[in-house]
């Protein structure tokens, strides 16, 4: 999935993934996508109920196996 700005957030547990999205997505423009990386497994929930809560559109989530353990990607489209 393409982003225009990444947001990383690994070794950040909740709620810091959440408020750091609340601020770097302020910085996009109206249709941008922001990729939100964390090591936090509750951002699978947190993140959907964040953009449903704020407007925002939750693009998509993906997840990675990586040496130090998962890793989430969660795609969130400005739309307001």
């Amino acid at each position: 999935m393409q982003a225009d700005v990444k947001l990383d957030t690994l070794g950040y547990f909740c709620p810091m993934p959440i408020i750091m999205t609340s601020k770097k997505i302020k910085e996009l423009a109206l249709g941008q996508v922001l990729e939100v990386v964390s090591d936090d497994e509750g951002i699978k929930k947190d993140m959907p109920a964040w953009c449903e809560t704020t407007g925002h559109h939750m693009v998509g989530m993906e997840e990675e196996q990586a040496t130090s353990g998962r890793v989430y990607k969660a795609f969130v489209k400005k739309a307001k």
